[in-house]
């Protein structure tokens, strides 16, 4: 095993063979759920229907560069999408693949309670490790309605709960004071912040408690997020390029923020790329990789030709050495010693 990858998965609270080191580490603190982690998409064919093989490809590619999660069906898993039973298929062929070698978060948000209860009890039955779950969107409820969402959920499985706020796509957004209420709970052990907001950490750091993991759901301020306090990200550009992604994250946290930013200002055309139709865009790009065919389900349609372009064009400016560099190896390659960017 490489000795990036090694290190990744001890940080993760895994053993070098891929054996979990004890199982209540899945609750809080829950060490493993950090780095950069990727919302996997949902691979069809060109039927419409579930492509198992691509998929557990996908999720094989995530574990082999060193990531100790992959999420299932959730945003870029078009998890609106997908009947109960192919999201069950979905968790189980993740479960059985990732094995004893990196966890399984199930997407298991709607905005109806009683549906968010039957998925969170459905994933658990599958072997998910936790699930992502979701402000409850369309409905706009108040944060009394979004905390009773949540405890409801919470009774109803013995599984970790990550929680999702992402008002770009619900309208309603988790407060600070519904987030550090909800935490005082050790059943919820995250959250995946797509806010944007890069202060957050800090300014959530002092009211959360001690464990509970703070993770950016948006690629473009990931690195300032994290460099403010925040453990990782769950990440639509690292299902592109993991190693690049991982590699990243450990410059922020070892402090060589300009190993870092460079890495960060590589990926950034991609970011632009695929957030502008995600997951459509995600979905063309694997297919140019060869991962998967493009196919989405409706209501989302094919990209039109300049959004191709744009896809084609953030991959190419990164190029296929970088796509797959090995972990372990970008310090050396990039930045010789003595070189203005090894700080």
């Amino acid at each position: 095993m490489p000795a990036g990858t090694r290190a990744l998965r001890l940080s993760a609270g895994l053993w070098p063979d891929g054996k979990r080191s004890v199982k209540s580490d899945l609750a809080r603190p829950a060490t493993w759920l950090a780095g950069y982690i990727a919302d996997l998409p949902t691979p069809f064919d060109e039927s419409g229907a579930l492509d198992l093989a691509a998929f557990a490809k996908l999720c094989e590619r995530q574990i082999e560069a060193g990531a100790s999660a992959v999420v299932v069906g959730e945003t870029a898993g078009e998890a609106s999408t997908l009947t109960p039973a192919e999201h069950d298929s979905l968790v189980r062929t993740a479960v059985e693949l990732a094995g004893r070698r990196g966890r399984v978060i199930a997407g298991a948000g709607s905005n109806s309670t009683s549906q968010a209860v039957d998925l969170t009890r459905r994933a658990e039955t599958a072997g998910a490790d936790a699930v992502l779950s979701v402000v409850p969107y369309y409905n706009k409820p108040m944060q009394s309605g979004i905390s009773a969402h949540f405890e409801a959920i919470a009774a109803s499985t013995t599984l970790p709960i990550i929680l999702h706020d992402i008002p770009a796509r619900t309208i309603r957004e988790l407060s600070d004071d519904t987030l550090t209420r909800l935490a005082g709970s050790n059943r919820f052990i995250g959250l995946r912040d797509a806010t944007g907001d890069v202060t957050r950490p800090m300014r959530l750091r002092p009211l959360l408690p001690n464990g509970f993991r703070l993770l950016s759901g948006d690629d473009a301020t990931a690195l300032a997020f994290i460099a403010n306090g925040g453990d990782g990200c769950i990440s639509t550009v690292s299902n592109i390029a993991p190693e690049l992604c991982l590699t990243m994250f450990s410059s922020c946290r070892q402090g060589r923020l300009q190993t870092a930013r460079y890495l960060q200002n590589r990926i950034a055309p991609l970011v632009a790329a695929l957030s502008k139709e995600n997951p459509a865009a995600l979905k063309y790009a694997l297919c140019l990789l060869g991962f998967m065919s493009p196919t989405t389900r409706l209501p989302l349609v094919e990209l039109a030709d300049a959004a191709k372009a744009d896809v084609a064009s953030a991959i190419a400016g990164i190029g296929d050495e970088d796509l797959a560099c090995p972990i372990e190896s970008w310090h050396d390659r990039r930045f010789p010693t003595g070189s203005a960017a090894t700080s």
